[in-house]
């Protein structure tokens, strides 16, 4: 398993974890993470019942630098490694979209639904505007610099 092997691998010493083929390992994990993202899309749009010519579709690090993305409906949209610095998002629907590496520095998520989104991290909303509407993920904690 995955998660068992990363384990392992970060108890090593020092000389044997520089002998790993780092990226190798990454790439195994990578896999595994590209296959639970289209589980986890595929059924979240088909149990919102989001219609096929709704369903938004950027790709792998889109360029998305000031886009207008206010109230779109991003639900289970594929956003890894998207470039959203400075992006307009208030008031979109995320939820499910895959959010792994995305840049959110700047970007307005006031009123955003980003609860059910996937491989958010804290680090991109404390790089975000938000507000009390946000919506987050229960393991993500609103940021104190955010706007009441």
């Amino acid at each position: 398993m995955a998660l068992d092997e990363t384990e392992r691998l970060s108890h090593l010493d020092a000389d044997s974890i520089m002998k790993l083929d780092v990226a190798a390992h990454r790439a195994n994990v990578n896999t595994l993470l590209l296959q639970a993202s289209e589980l986890v899309r595929g059924e979240a749009l088909r149990s919102m019942k989001v219609p096929v010519s709704r369903r938004k579709t950027f790709g792998r690090n889109a360029e998305l630098i000031g886009a207008k993305l206010r109230g779109a409906d991003l639900r289970g949209a594929n956003l890894r490694g998207a470039c959203l610095i400075a992006a307009d998002l208030s008031g979109a629907d995320l939820r499910a979209a895959d959010l792994i590496g995305a840049d959110f520095r700047d970007a307005d998520i006031r009123g955003v639904d980003l609860s059910e989104s996937i491989f958010l991290t804290q680090f991109q909303i404390n790089a975000a505007k938000g507000d009390h509407r946000t919506k987050l993920p229960p393991s993500l904690t609103r940021p104190p610099h955010w706007s009441a």
